[in-house]
């Protein structure tokens, strides 16, 4: 049976990230995608103009049509914008007793917008994080998270994805493309190891929708019935040969997106 996934999180008008990118990068990777739109937002490579929520029930409702007819392997869930699309999105998860969750926590767009209010920051925390097998942030969401100073090291980074768990998570990949050094360090963190992945830190202009990619590449990894470890690492593989190939594709004037179909053309 062809592996599903779907992707809960906002559109963006520039194809570069959220749904669009995770869309990419399902079918990139074998992976039949359906979506769950939680807000339309007008963005190019330059910047967020516009962002317009989808009203919770209508988010309700897209849930339940997708669940109720798709064998659903794995969920990714990216951009929440308020509180009440978070609470949306946790009912509709029990409701069809979801499982496989990859939660990114964007609360951040590349161009610098704000895409979730301070107010939904403390409701993730408390309701969707204990939901997720899986939870991705970045240095700074990571440390946004937990109100604390990003980290700078990888003990720190190692400590705050423990702090993570503390707080519902099955596993925590905390990911260190805002770091400095030669390599970019990520840490697939459970409660009883620690894995360390590490490539060669890129030197490029593009890179938009980089975490939407890593995080859907995981989840098309577990719909696939893979482990968390492995999907991690086919995730770190495929987007950093995308993030390679991505200034090639010269898309937008702005920081253009991952090349997520390099391999094909």
């Amino acid at each position: 049976m062809t592996p599903i996934a779907v992707t809960i999180a906002g559109s963006d008008s520039g194809g570069g990230a959220g749904i669009q990118a995770d869309l990419k990068t399902f079918s990139a990777l074998g992976v039949y995608g359906a979506s769950v739109i939680t807000a339309v937002t007008a963005q190019n490579t330059r910047t967020v103009i516009a962002v317009h929520d989808v009203p919770p029930e209508m988010i309700g409702a897209q849930i339940d049509a997708i669940f109720s007819d798709l064998q659903v392997g794995a969920v990714k869930i990216g951009m929440l914008s308020r509180a009440a699309t978070i609470a949306a999105v946790a009912a509709g998860l029990d409701r069809w007793e979801a499982r496989q969750v990859v939660l990114d926590p964007v609360l951040v767009a590349s161009s610098g917008a704000h895409l979730l209010a301070d107010d939904g920051i403390d409701v993730l925390r408390r309701v969707l994080i204990p939901r997720a097998r899986v939870l991705t942030p970045n240095l700074p969401e990571a440390a946004a998270l937990l109100g604390l100073p990003p980290a700078e090291s990888e003990e720190k980074m190692r400590e705050q994805a423990q702090h993570l768990l503390a707080l519902g998570a099955e596993a925590v990949v905390i990911k260190g493309g805002h770091g400095r050094g030669e390599a970019s360090v990520d840490l697939v963190v459970t409660g009883d190891a620690v894995v360390r992945l590490s490539l060669p830190r890129l030197a490029v202009q593009s890179g938009h929708g980089t975490g939407c990619t890593f995080s859907a590449a995981i989840a098309a990894g577990l719909a696939k019935g893979m482990g968390v470890e492995a999907a991690a690492r086919a995730a770190k593989d495929y987007v950093h040969a995308a993030l390679a190939a991505a200034d090639a594709l010269g898309v937008g004037s702005g920081r253009g997106p991952l090349h997520h179909f390099r391999a094909w053309w």
